[in-house]
């Protein structure tokens, strides 16, 4: 897979194309703000390499996802939420509400979280 795709958002976020306000990086993983503040805390956390789906991913790009975890995890106790809680989410596919054809895990917290359905 590409290391960058010209034609995604989150690529050109991650390349500093786009502003973002950015939480966290390192070289396989960005943390930056939602643009939909839908709850008080919401976080994208994503791979720097260009992935289309979790429902592509190989048992090489585990440890990707775990690294993944780790950055939410730090994220949220910078941003207070780890002793109430908070919720991580990954989508995928047009009927499970991936919007940005591009990995990501939302990070969201600051309320209590309820599902919609």
């Amino acid at each position: 897979m590409n290391p960058q795709n010209t034609d995604c958002i989150f690529c050109k976020i991650i390349a500093g194309e786009i502003p973002s306000t950015i939480a966290y990086r390192d070289k396989d993983v960005v943390v930056f703000a939602d643009i939909k503040q839908d709850v008080p805390v919401h976080m994208l956390v994503v791979p720097v390499r260009h992935i289309p789906s979790v429902a592509v991913l190989k048992d090489a790009d585990l440890p990707l996802v775990g690294k993944m975890v780790a950055a939410a995890n730090q994220v949220a106790r910078e941003k207070g939420l780890a002793e109430r809680g908070y919720r991580l989410t990954i989508n995928s596919g047009a009927d499970g509400g991936q919007d940005v054809q591009h990995l990501h895990m939302h990070l969201m917290g600051g309320r209590p979280l309820k599902w919609e359905n």
